[in-house]
């Protein structure tokens, strides 16, 4: 992963990270803040049965883009990518503020989604460009934690927009905050072109994207818009299956393939990603059909309805956050996808009971352990995929888990659209037995718009909210052997036992950001989550010293590190590394000078070659520590991880990220 800007400031650096955050938090809410607005657009446009593809269009657009930003970026350099991204995302939400009726809306979705898959990838790969090793696991958890407040506060600002402007402020508020990420982009990113070339797999991405939009229009479509036997959804279905046989016979041959067939050979591989589509399916075809439910049938605000969310959201959060802490500890990963998948199919049979006079603390209770039982899973897959596969799949195999989980949103999304489009027509046709409606009302309009009940009398519109229950009842029930099937998957995902390197997920991989990193790439961020938060992994520069043989204070070893990384500093700008005095630090240096490591003129400060030898030395024990941590990759057979080991064990020693360490072992610099 080559360098993609130049050297940049601590303070610049900051502002980097504040703007690809901005981007990353507009990829991320995009996914959720519709949610608690869908029952009041469909109010306004009808097609209550077209409901789930403003959901669909997103994710299936942000999936099969996310791959190509990827290599793109590496090829072409990624502060044009990212621009040219967040432009796209811009114009598509204004887009979206302007849709007339629901197609438009749709299409535009679509066109945004394009925008919002290079937000997310190329946001992260840019971390990697801009802030060395040592320090990337501090920034990327950062980006985790914009995965989890979205998470959480998507729902509710959608509901908050709703209620006090309208429902088009959902994308309009995407504009200033994007505007800002785009002018910080432009003026503080220094873009050059990555040394990494890469053959892009365009067949292959498109045949499974279209097989995924075949499918989810045939589920979508089918006993609505047309009967099941009908020439068009029997011709999108044989079109799905000839895509899925093109995409197999191209995935082949394709030197990089957007999803290897052969990872489906390690059985962790094609348990894990079995399950990450179930979490999608799950995930994102809950959150759509809550929020109809607490609209419609609870008559709940759209703010109101966000709140109500907030404990299946917290739940995937908090659960999320402790599985990976308790498997940092215990080196155990199986029980959780167990426990998580058991929880789902028990919450989801709980949901199949809502009704409205189900009361707040019973329906918080059910969406709290649907959410606890996704988290437990979340964060266990990504564990899982990257501890089992050799380094040359590690990459691979990571983002097709995450890709994986993405085309399970879209055909959760659509297919509990069209369970919930089928049974709410029979219901309703049900309901109106016997019953007369108003003048200029049709059952068809019943369907196609819940704001019509708002003019019914109260007879006719309780026996209508009785048949929209009945109908959610019956998604979440159709949901319930799916998430069974999962839970008796779970038991057959195979313990490996946990590599050091994989002790650690990112927040932002189980929250559901799409990933579409190289192997070496992944593990550098692996590597750097260590170095960051493992005991073991993080520097102790008095052990550093005696394991190398050298009896130098652990403040003399860190300033000959830094010294010999700069060939040549200023006093000043070394205690400004230090974030100490020159006063309070000088003695470390005098020592070095006095033992002809340093050599001193004026204000300037020149490594020797003796303390270039010295320093060498204290790097090859660093890199043996950092070998230790890749045991089972085997980097003596891999020239690029040896390299990356090399640079890493220079590059993780002498930052400011070491001061508490330091401290810790009384060297006598200051925090």
């Amino acid at each position: 992963m080559g360098g993609q800007t130049g050297e940049a400031s601590r303070g610049g650096v900051w502002v980097v990270i504040g703007a690809l955050m901005l981007g990353m938090l507009l990829g991320a809410l995009d996914q959720t803040i519709v949610s608690t607005a869908l029952p009041t657009i469909v109010s306004e446009f009808g097609g209550l049965n077209h409901l789930a593809w403003v959901v669909t269009a997103y994710l299936l657009a942000s999936t099969a883009s996310t791959p190509l930003w990827g290599k793109l970026g590496d090829q072409y350099g990624r502060k044009r990518l990212y621009i040219s991204a967040i432009i796209i995302f811009l114009v598509g939400s204004v887009l979206c503020g302007a849709a007339w009726n629901m197609l438009s809306l749709i299409v535009f979705r679509a066109f945004q989604g394009l925008g919002g898959g290079g937000l997310i990838v190329l946001g992260m790969a840019i971390v990697g460009d801009v802030v060395p090793p040592r320090e990337r696991g501090r920034y990327q958890g950062f980006f985790g934690g914009v995965f989890g407040v979205a998470s959480v506060a998507g729902p509710l600002l959608g509901g908050f927009f709703v209620d006090n402007l309208t429902w088009r402020w959902v994308f309009y508020v995407n504009v200033p905050i994007g505007v800002v990420a785009l002018v910080l982009v432009s003026v503080v990113l220094h873009g050059k072109k990555n040394g990494t070339r890469h053959r892009i797999d365009y067949a292959g991405t498109a045949a499974i994207a279209g097989a995924a939009v075949c499918l989810v229009l045939g589920t979508t479509w089918g006993g609505t818009e047309y009967p099941w036997n009908s020439p068009v959804i029997i011709g999108l279905f044989a079109a799905a299956v000839v895509l899925i046989v093109v995409w197999w016979s191209v995935e082949r041959r394709a030197a990089e393939p957007v999803l290897p067939l052969h990872l489906f050979r390690n059985p962790v591989f094609s348990v894990g990603g079995f399950l990450a589509f179930v979490i999608g399916f799950a995930l994102f075809g809950s959150v759509t059909y809550f929020a109809v439910y607490l609209q419609v049938v609870k008559g709940e605000s759209p703010t109101m309805s966000g709140l109500s969310l907030l404990p299946q959201m917290a739940g995937v959060l908090v659960a999320s956050i402790t599985s990976g802490l308790l498997i940092t500890r215990t080196g155990h990963y199986r029980p959780f996808p167990i426990i998580g998948t058991g929880l789902m199919t028990v919450a989801l049979a709980l949901c199949s009971r809502l009704s409205p006079e189900t009361s707040v603390l019973e329906q918080s209770l059910y969406f709290a352990t649907l959410g606890v039982g996704l988290g437990c899973v979340m964060q266990v897959l990504i564990i899982a995929v990257q501890n089992s596969s050799p380094y040359e799949d590690l990459g691979a195999a990571t983002s097709g888990n995450t890709f994986l989980r993405s085309i399970g949103g879209s055909f959760g999304v659509a297919v509990f659209g069209t369970i919930f489009s089928n049974q709410l027509a029979t219901n309703v046709a049900q309901a109106l037995r016997g019953i007369t409606l108003p003048p200029g009302v049709d059952p068809a309009q019943v369907q196609e718009n819940s704001a019509v009940l708002r003019r019914l009398p109260a007879p006719q519109a309780e026996a209508i909210l009785g048949a929209y229950s009945d109908s959610i009842q019956t998604v979440f029930l159709c949901a319930v052997p799916v998430a069974a099937t999962a839970f008796i998957a779970s038991w057959f995902l195979r313990e490996v036992p946990l590599k050091t390197a994989t002790r650690e997920a990112g927040m932002g991989e189980s929250m559901g950001a799409p990933s579409a990193r190289s192997s070496r790439a992944e593990l550098e961020l692996c590597l750097a989550r260590l170095l960051r938060r493992d005991p073991e992994a993080r520097v102790l520069y008095a052990q550093l010293a005696a394991r190398s043989g050298l009896d130098l204070p652990a403040g003399s070893i860190w300033a000959l590190c830094r010294i010999a990384q700069a060939g040549s500093i200023t006093g000043r700008e070394l205690a400004g590394n230090a974030d100490t005095t020159r006063s309070h630090g000088r003695h470390y240096v005098d020592e070095l000078v006095a033992e002809g490591l340093v050599d001193r003129e004026g204000e300037v400060l020149a490594i020797t070659n003796t303390g270039r030898a010295y320093a060498e030395r204290v790097w090859e024990t660093r890199r043996r520590g950092l070998d230790d941590l890749l045991e089972g990759w085997d980097p003596d057979r891999h020239p690029e991880l040896t390299e990356l080991l090399d640079r890493m064990s220079k590059e993780s020693l002498g930052t400011s990220g070491d001061l508490a360490e330091l401290s810790r072992e009384r060297s006598g610099l200051p925090r």
